[in-house]
């Protein structure tokens, strides 16, 4: 049976990450680069 993603849970978390989290996730997208050229796309991390 196909589950019924429109609807809303009956409870509401919210989510609180740690500190460690989001300092690591702002660090990578800082240090991410995407370069595109005609057919492909290279992801390179500056670290």
């Amino acid at each position: 049976m196909a589950k019924i993603y429109s609807k809303k849970n009956a409870f509401s978390k919210e989510l609180k990450p740690k500190k460690e989290v989001v300092s690591f996730l702002l660090n990578y997208s800082k240090a991410l680069a995407v370069l595109k050229t005609k057919t492909n796309s290279f992801e390179i991390i500056a670290n």
